[in-house]
């Protein structure tokens, strides 16, 4: 290996790597798993990643009858968790967090500056209904009362605002915590667009060709993958939120045992007798003084049965409606694993389509090949019993095969890819192509419509094309062949040679050809006749001769060509012999032309040469 292919072989490999990299940190993003919370952390954590499956699942919907679907489980998966929000404030109703040691301090002095912003404003109403009341003199004095307590007020305010913010930062208010997370994700469904009005809208008519169908089934074999991944999640969630639920059921009944006891006592109590008649002033007697308060008011006595009773009631009602949410979270996952796999066996039909599809289309190549296969060997069985040159058979059996080869070859290829989507532009630019390439043979096919025509050529006529005359033995869509017998001044002997030309000829370039069936053309004989002879009286012999030889040659040749010429009106046509006589070198030449056949010219030509040497053989000088 050279160093230039060296080195290319390394930057393609590490081209290779950097793309391979690519693809792998672009893949799809896993499947979120379920949040957990901290151990130690008073906030319960959201689970929010059945909404995020839906939303995933619902953009692979490309067909109106998943659409449906995906829109269903994104509404239920909104619903679970709107209800886990509900779920998680009634847990934390049920178990209040343990707050931190500075978490406290700060609860405490929201406690105390709510207690002054309460006592504050009662002092600001009490002023207010006495400024209503009080005479001009004591108003004054009063409105800067007013100023000064609602100055205070705002203090108040600002210093809950500040403190609650401290307690939120240190893990205290959960519940205003959950509600802003709550109040979050309704904006964020409230500004999300529809999946539907986003989904692209195809169907499988839209595949083309058997590589479309391969990645069609690709996908939604991935699709399905991704929704029985997802239906699990949600049965298994599903079974998890049950496991959950029995244990706030359980709950729900120590509570419901504790306050049943609760409630035996109290009655038990109520219902012992009086022991005596002074029983009860001895117990008045000795029961202890009402508290007194230091504003002086008495005191609510103790009340702590009354407490419990009450804290009960409400864990009741609290563990009840725990339990009722819980229902319809697992009611709701279970609803979302029957959809999903609804979707399931939508795509499962769909990728069932598309298998079939892809069978037919390699079933119609493979019967395409086989009938190729025996095309081709029928048609070397009759090729081999037509008696054709060997040349020839061997030509057409290479033709045969090389179009058979073109033919499957297309066949396969419009299977696997089929026919381009702008059909229109592609035969535009490939009729320009092969415009171009087989600019020649198109010409040529044209041509061979005019030679075809009224001024064209047919087989068996002499022409001359492009310097080359010779009798026309072929004539195809393509090419016209010749037998090349010399031109209209020398020999037009055969030569055993064919030349063959492409018809462009008849277009772009000329051609000659007879214009009579009879092929007839001028001729003509010289005889040079030496000084001391007597030019006048050869020349009259000659003459003779040549009338004798071509009279009614010349005649069927005049009136050919008048016919001919029959277009042109006034036109004459004159075959007569002509005898020129003229001086030359070392004598005088006697220049006889002629019409004859372009096939006798040879033959006539001899004659008539072999007359004039026994003239001058016979006519001695004077």
């Amino acid at each position: 290996m050279s160093a230039l292919q060296r080195i290319t072989t390394t930057v393609l490999t590490v081209l290779l790597a950097a793309a391979l990299y690519g693809l792998w940190s672009t893949r799809e993003p896993a499947t979120p798993a379920p949040a957990v919370a901290a151990a130690n952390s008073p906030v319960p954590v959201i689970d929010e990643s059945t909404l995020v499956i839906a939303q995933r699942l619902a953009r692979m919907a490309n067909t109106p009858e998943e659409q449906p679907l995906a829109d269903l489980a994104i509404q239920t998966a909104n619903h679970e968790l709107d209800l886990a929000f509900m779920g998680a404030l009634h847990g934390i109703e049920a178990h209040p967090p343990q707050l931190s040691a500075a978490a406290l301090k700060i609860q405490e002095r929201l406690n105390d500056a709510q207690k002054r912003l309460a006592n504050d404003t009662q002092v600001l109403e009490g002023l207010a209904k006495k400024m209503g009341t009080a005479s001009e003199a004591d108003k004054a004095d009063i409105q800067d009362q007013l100023d000064l307590v609602g100055s205070q007020i705002e203090l108040e305010k600002d210093e809950i605002d500040e403190a609650n913010n401290d307690l939120l930062a240190a893990g205290g208010n959960v519940h205003q915590r959950i509600q802003k997370a709550q109040e979050e994700h309704t904006a964020a469904e409230r500004n999300t667009p529809a999946p539907a009005a986003t989904a692209p809208a195809s169907t499988l008519s839209s595949l083309h060709g058997m590589v479309a169908q391969l990645r069609q089934w690709l996908a939604l074999h991935t699709k399905r993958a991704a929704l029985e991944e997802a239906r699990h999640e949600a049965a298994t969630s599903a079974a998890k939120l049950s496991a959950q639920r029995q244990q706030i059921s359980d709950e729900l009944a120590s509570v419901q045992q504790r306050l049943a006891d609760f409630n035996g006592k109290t009655a038990h109590r109520s219902a012992l007798p009086a022991p005596g008649t002074s029983a009860a002033p001895a117990a008045a007697a000795s029961a202890p003084p009402p508290a007194i308060a230091h504003s002086g008011s008495v005191a609510p006595p103790t009340a702590a049965p009354a407490d419990t009773l009450l804290s009960l009631t409400r864990r009741v009602a609290i563990d009840q409606r725990r339990l009722m949410v819980r229902d319809q979270r697992v009611s709701a996952r279970q609803k979302l694993a029957d959809i999903y796999g609804k979707w399931d066996g939508v795509v499962a039909n769909q990728q069932r389509t598309v298998l079939r599809e892809l069978l037919i289309g390699s079933a119609v190549v493979l019967m395409a090949l086989l009938l190729l296969l025996f095309a081709d060997r029928s048609i070397n069985r009759l090729l081999g019993r037509a008696r054709v040159d060997r040349r020839q058979l061997a030509t057409l059996r290479s033709v045969i095969g090389v179009a058979l080869q073109i033919i499957a070859v297309l066949l396969i290829l419009f299977m696997l890819v089929g026919l381009p989507g702008q059909l229109g532009t592609m035969l535009g630019l490939a009729g320009a192509g092969l415009t171009v390439a087989l600019k020649d043979f198109i010409v040529a096919f044209i041509g061979w419509f005019v030679l075809m025509g009224k001024n064209g050529i047919r087989v068996g006529d002499w022409v001359e094309i492009n310097g080359v005359s010779g009798e026309v033995v072929e004539l195809s869509m393509f090419h016209t062949v010749l037998l090349e017998t010399g031109n209209g001044t020398d020999g037009g002997q055969p030569t055993g040679r064919r030349v063959t030309f492409t018809n462009s000829y008849a277009i772009e370039r000329h051609y000659f050809n007879f214009s009579t069936s009879g092929q007839w053309l001028w001729d003509e004989l010289t005889v040079t006749v030496p000084f001391g002879r007597d030019a006048h009286a050869i020349a009259e012999a000659i003459e003779k001769e040549v009338v004798a030889a071509t009279a009614e040659g010349a005649r069927q040749a005049e009136l050919e060509w008048q016919r001919a010429s029959r277009g042109q009106r006034g036109a004459s046509v004159s075959t007569e012999p002509a005898i020129a006589v003229r001086p030359a070198a070392g004598g005088v030449e006697i220049a006889a032309r002629y019409v004859t056949r372009a096939s006798e010219r040879f033959a006539v030509r001899a004659r008539l040469s072999q007359k004039a040497v026994q003239l001058l053989a016979q006519s001695p000088a004077t």
